[in-house]
């Protein structure tokens, strides 16, 4: 039996989306610059694209831009802010994905401006209050940089709350939402924020395409130079098939999110119930709060049986997580759970579902740590 459930990393794509995106794969394959009818055609798929993404969020056709998927928007928002809006102050977590950490590290090395760190929890939660304090030293032009979900342990962010607060004090605010499109509805003319980034692979469409709102108001130069492509943001011949996909895949992820939420709530319920069944097992991140109901990250004692753990539920045809799948080829340690607790050493497997999974499979799943986890 072979199980997936390392949804967080990526996952399958939907038949739906595969039958949308063939005939610009066979037929269609006009570059979308040309001005004959098949680079129209392909143009015309690409805004069309535009304008499901643009209409899903509430936000305006000319503020969506494709890319590559979320870490070149990441790049693209924190590395442009700096360069074009006279940014001087970075607020950020150490929790964030590695692509934002890795910037801002880079923009620190580089320039003159100042990277400051909200503290969390020991769940793992912003600190809200000390976010709004740093807010409040008004001295330097601000921009705050939040995952809106967690990618190792779905805490959920309050976007309303930070927007506000950014609001309040003049701060321009980005989110890196790769995991939350999809999963959650985002009304960008209700909720002040000024770049978000998505990535289609996350919620069923194909890999390497996603996208960067940049609210009309806060204008950024191109990441990538070349030619006039996505209205001279970034230079590339865009990714006609790609484009369709992710349009794709976010109208079935927003027309069935209730039904799929659903599921993915019944699945995870019951898998954390079995989960406490196997003894000293303990669940990272604030996983009955606020938090993406597909993860689920917990730990297990230190012990030569379970730092095996990922490697024997793979043979067993198990697919899951035991850190963070940003390096080609590599799984690193979780730099989330190091930031929380740096002296923990208990062993960590993140399992992230879909709608597609099912309650055999969990059970498979549980049956399988019974052989191998020794908690």
């Amino acid at each position: 039996m072979r199980v997936y459930f390392d949804n967080a990393a990526t996952t399958p794509l939907a038949e739906e989306v595969f039958e949308a995106m063939v005939p610009y794969l066979k037929n269609h394959y006009g570059n979308p610059s040309s001005i004959h009818s098949a680079g129209r055609k392909a143009r015309a798929a690409i805004e069309q694209a535009r304008k499901t993404v643009a209409r899903y969020l509430n936000a305006s056709i000319g503020e969506i831009f494709f890319t590559s998927g979320g870490t070149e928007s990441n790049n693209m928002v924190l590395k442009g802010a700096v360069k074009k809006l006279g940014i001087q102050r970075i607020i950020s977590s150490p929790l964030e994905h590695p692509c934002v950490i890795k910037s801002l590290k880079s923009i620190e090395e580089d320039t003159n401006v100042q990277i400051d760190w909200v503290a969390h929890d020991h769940l793992g939660r912003i600190s809200l209050d000390q976010l709004e304090e740093l807010l409040q030293q008004k001295t330097k032009k601000t921009l705050v940089s939040l995952m809106h979900q967690n990618n190792e342990i779905g805490n959920r962010l309050s976007l309303d709350k930070v927007a506000q607060l950014c609001a309040e004090h003049q701060a321009l605010f980005h989110t890196d939402s790769v995991q939350g499109i999809g999963y959650q509805q985002i009304d960008l003319q209700k909720t002040n924020i000024s770049f978000l980034s998505g990535s289609a692979h996350k919620f069923h469409g194909p890999k390497g395409i996603g996208f960067v709102y940049i609210n009309n108001n806060n204008q950024i130069p191109p990441f990538m130079d070349g030619g006039a492509q996505e209205r001279n943001m970034r230079g590339g011949t865009e990714h006609t098939a790609g484009i369709v996909g992710l349009a794709k895949a976010m109208t079935l992820a927003y027309d069935h999110l209730e039904e799929r939420l659903e599921k993915i709530q019944q699945l995870r319920n019951y898998l954390v119930e079995g989960l406490k069944d196997l003894g000293d097992v303990k669940f990272n991140g604030d996983y009955l709060g606020p938090c993406h109901p597909k993860i689920i990250n917990v730990s297990f004692p230190d012990n030569v049986k379970n730092n095996m753990l990922v490697f024997n539920l793979d043979i067993a045809g198990i697919c899951a997580s035991g850190g963070s799948a940003c390096s080609s080829g590599v799984e690193s340690a979780s730099p989330v759970l190091a930031a929380i607790d740096p002296t923990d050493t208990r062993r960590s497997v993140r399992f992230s579902l879909s709608h597609y999974n099912t309650m055999e499979e969990v059970d498979y799943l549980l049956e399988k740590l019974k052989d191998h986890a020794q908690a």
